[in-house]
């Protein structure tokens, strides 16, 4: 019956991780699928690009929730059931595998970014402060959501190993480092190659950067003055 109910809870863990909330925060305030444009990611920081802040936050909030929730109902009610520290840590990392994987929208995920927040913040609220507060210094500093993202990812097993020791919960810690440093690999490739966008950047097509339309430098100068002026008289001549 143990056996049962931790495999229940994982799998209840897995399915609630699976809901892509940039995706359907998205759809439900008619903008465009966010795996379309910017980096492709279905994550709070690419749904930003869209220019549409609000939808942003709702993303980032219900992204971090469905990591925080299966692992707070898992403490609470856990016991109960006969559910130990391991199951918990097990519907942590099923709760974020389910974002990077999500069976109801095709196994393509995003970077599991904020529902690993949400799972470090239910397993150990102070660590899952000390990981927030390091991305935030990162991001503050830097602008780059990315380079936050994979400091912070390097950081929490040490956290977790230094100060609260070896747990059960310390191996899901890990393993979600290790995935999230993983799913960053292109970033890091950009971040290296000086291309990678700033948070808060504009929008743009998947896999380039935006289109510019070209600028005529000189236009607003005297010479460009002068030389619309014979393009004009040139064409008004020929229409005669």
């Amino acid at each position: 019956m143990q056996y049962l109910s931790s495999f229940l809870a994982v799998l209840a863990a897995y399915l609630i991780g699976s809901l892509s909330f940039a995706v359907i925060v998205s759809r439900g305030m008619g903008l465009d699928d966010p795996r379309n444009y910017g980096s492709g990611n279905p994550g709070a920081t690419n749904v930003l690009r869209s220019g549409n802040r609000g939808a942003a936050l709702l993303t980032l909030a219900f992204d971090a929730l469905k990591g925080y929730v299966p692992v707070l109902l898992a403490l609470v009610y856990g016991p109960r059931f006969g559910l130990g520290e391991t199951t918990v840590a097990l519907v942590g990392l099923a709760a974020f595998v389910g974002h990077l994987w999500p069976v109801f929208f095709g196994f393509k995920g995003g970077k599991g970014v904020a529902t690993a927040a949400g799972v470090l913040l239910a397993l150990n609220p102070w660590l899952g402060a000390a990981t927030l507060l390091t991305w935030l210094i990162i991001a503050a500093f830097f602008r780059y959501s990315s380079l936050a993202s994979i400091v912070a990812a390097l950081f929490a097993p040490f956290y977790q190993l230094l100060i609260w020791g070896v747990a059960p919960m310390l191996l899901a810690i890990t393993a979600m480092s290790l995935l999230l440093l993983w799913r960053h690999e292109a970033n890091l490739r950009k971040l290296f190659a000086g291309t990678e966008s700033r948070i808060g950047a504009g929008r743009a097509t998947v896999g380039g950067p935006a289109v510019k339309h070209p600028v005529n430098r000189h236009a607003d100068s005297p010479r460009g003055h002068a030389h619309a002026a014979s393009r004009s008289r040139a064409h008004k001549k020929a229409k005669r």
